[in-house]
C-alpha cells in the first residue's frame, strides 16, 4: 500500500498531500488518519516547521468517509460500542491532533470538500479555495450526523444559521458561495491555488515563530474562554513572549531600521 500522506518540507513550511486521487483521497477505510496524527508529532518535534500547507492530488481535496467503511458500520458485523470505539480511536483524533498544532495550517482547496472533507478543511486556520473547489456537510444524506467534530467547528466558522442550513440540507455550494459565506477567505484560479497559499505561508513564517504559536493558541483558547479568563492566559503567554530571543530581536531589529533574523 503506497503513503496516503505526503510530506514535503520546503524551508519553514511543510506541504501535507492527500495522495489516493483515484478514490478523491477519502479519510476513512485506509492509513489516513494515522497518517495525519504521524505526521502531526513529527511537526511537533521540528522546531523548524512555522507553516503547514494541506491539499488533495487529483481533482479532490477530499471526499471524506469511504462509503464501504461507513456501510460496514450498519451491516450488524458491530456492536454498538464498537462502532463508537472506533469513532474515539480513529477519526475523532484528528479534529483533536490539530486543534492542538501550534504551527497555523492552511488548506489548500482544490477540489470537491464533502463531509469529513469539509470538516477537515474547517480544522485548518486558514482555507484558500480553487475556483473549482466545492464544499458540503453532506452526513444527512447517508442518514448519518458529522461524527468527527463538524458540528462544533463549522458554527463557529460560518454562524449558526449558515451551518445549519448546509449541514441539514447537506447541499453543496461553490468556491464563491463560500468565500460570500466566509469559509475560505479568498478563491483563485486553479494553477494559483498552491502559489497563493505558499506565498501566505512564507509572509507567516516570516514572523518570530514563538509569537505566531503563542496567538494561534491564544485563539483557540478564545473559542471556548471567558474573557477574564482569556486575559489571564494572555498575560501569561505575554511574560513568556517577552522572554524569547525573538522579540528581543526583533525590537532591535526595529529600532536599527534592518530586516529581523528570526532562528528555530
Amino acid at each position: 500500500m503506497t503513503d496516503f500522506l505526503l510530506y514535503k518540507q520546503q524551508g519553514h513550511v511543510v506541504t501535507l498531500t492527500m495522495n489516493e486521487p483515484e478514490r478523491r483521497n477519502p479519510l476513512t477505510g485506509n492509513n489516513a488518519v494515522e497518517e495525519f496524527l504521524s505526521a502531526i508529532d513529527r511537526i511537533h518535534q521540528d522546531r523548524g516547521v512555522r507553516v503547514v500547507v494541506i491539499t488533495g492530488a487529483g481533482s479532490a481535496f477530499s471526499s471524506g468517509g469511504n462509503i464501504k467503511d461507513i456501510q460496514r458500520h450498519a451491516s450488524g458485523q458491530m456492536s454498538g460500542m464498537e462502532i463508537r470505539q472506533n469513532y474515539r480511536c480513529g477519526i475523532q483524533k484528528l479534529p483533536l491532533a490539530l486543534f492542538n498544532l501550534e504551527v497555523p495550517v492552511i488548506a489548500a482547496v482544490n477540489g470537491v470538500a464533502i463531509g469529513a472533507g469539509l470538516d477537515l478543511a474547517c480544522m485548518c486556520d486558514i482555507r484558500i479555495a480553487s475556483t473549482q473547489a466545492q464544499f458540503a456537510e453532506s452526513f444527512v444524506k447517508l442518514g448519518v450526523i458529522p461524527g468527527d467534530g463538524g458540528a462544533w467547528l463549522l458554527p463557529r466558522i460560518i454562524g449558526l444559521a449558515r451551518a445549519a442550513e448546509l449541514t441539514f440540507t447537506a447541499q453543496v455550494i461553490n468556491a464563491d458561495q463560500a468565500l460570500a459565506w466566509n469559509l475560505v477567505s479568498r478563491v483563485v484560479p486553479p494553477a494559483d491555488l498552491l502559489p497563493t497559499a505558499y506565498e501566505l505561508a512564507e509572509r507567516i513564517a516570516t514572523n518570530p515563530p514563538d509569537a505566531v504559536r503563542l496567538a494561534k493558541r491564544l485563539m483557540r483558547e478564545g473559542l471556548h474562554t471567558r474573557l477574564d479568563t482569556l486575559l489571564e492566559i494572555s498575560a501569561a503567554f505575554q511574560v513568556l513572549a517577552h522572554q524569547t530571543a525573538d522579540h528581543s530581536e526583533a525590537v532591535t531589529a526595529f529600532l536599527e531600521k534592518r530586516p529581523p533574523v528570526f532562528k528555530d
